[in-house]
């Protein structure tokens, strides 16, 4: 990886997993780097072993399940730092357990996984825009599944799974959308399925043997966001470190717009938001 030296990361869900390891080698690389995580000791940790190697970090607490965090969390990186190079949205829980709610009602998964990314990334536009070049890398999954607007918060027949699923696609045409919005601006947006069943706790909580190691996926996302061969390159899915195709549906103009007009009606950001998808 090239010298970060005076470049700024924000890994959200980076105190565990895949996370963990891709914020450790931002640090090694030169960068500063924002931790993200809902657990102060753990999240202390990190920042400990970062520093350990010669890097500069500080950690922000912030529990997505709740979009008044995720505006929160937007507030204080801004307040932490006059610029963001690189934005990794890493955070997400799996498929395992019961059909949850977030802090406003919404599916789980579909709030953590995907909205609540949307709504940071957003509110922190400016601040990366005014940091070009600038990186955006949307931790995705292969697994993807077609939205079912009638039943978008999955309130029948509930399957973990296909919540899971539902808000992975939403990731990618996000992807997709904001990428042709900053076209021109010098900030670019991929996303990416790190790697199968990687060893981490989301994995063996959902009961599956691990196939991958959290070292493949981070190869994989910081591929994504620090590799010069990728300098320019948008609105690109990948499959671990090779471009591929997403879910049919992520190339649908009219989903797209469904989802997006959703999603700024969701998260309240029916002005901000529309701004920023206007090219």
């Amino acid at each position: 990886m090239e010298n970060l030296s005076g470049k700024t990361a924000l890994v959200t869900g980076s105190t565990d997993g895949v996370g963990r390891l891709v914020a450790r080698e931002l640090g090694q690389a030169g960068a500063r780097v924002l931790v993200h995580g809902r657990d102060a000791e753990r999240g202390a940790r990190v920042v400990a072993e970062i520093e350990a190697g010669g890097g500069a970090a500080s950690f922000l607490s912030a529990d997505l399940s709740s979009l008044d965090e995720a505006r929160r969390l937007a507030g204080a990186v801004q307040a932490e730092v006059g610029r963001l190079d690189i934005l990794i949205n890493n955070a997400g829980i799996g498929t395992a357990g019961p059909r949850q709610t977030s802090a406003e009602g919404f599916e789980l998964r579909f709030a953590v996984n995907y909205l609540a990314g949307f709504l940071l990334t957003l509110l922190l536009l400016p601040l990366i825009k005014n940091s070009a070049p600038a990186r955006i890398v949307n931790v995705s999954s292969a697994g993807q599944q077609p939205i079912d607007f009638d039943d978008v918060m999955v309130t029948r027949g509930y399957s973990g799974a296909r919540a899971y699923c539902q808000s992975k696609l939403a990731q990618v045409m996000f992807t997709i959308d904001l990428a042709t919005s900053l076209e021109g601006t010098g900030v670019t947006v991929t996303c990416l399925h790190p790697a199968t069943y990687m060893d981490t706790s989301m994995v063996r909580r959902a009961g599956v043997r691990p196939l991958s190691t959290v070292e493949e996926g981070a190869r994989a996302i910081l591929n994504l966001a620090t590799s010069p061969a990728l300098e320019g390159q948008t609105g690109l899915y990948f499959n671990g470190l090779r471009e591929a195709k997403a879910q049919a549906k992520a190339y649908d103009p009219e989903v797209r717009r469904r989802l997006q007009a959703l999603s700024l009606e969701l998260t309240g950001l029916s002005t901000e938001g529309v701004a920023a998808f206007d090219r």
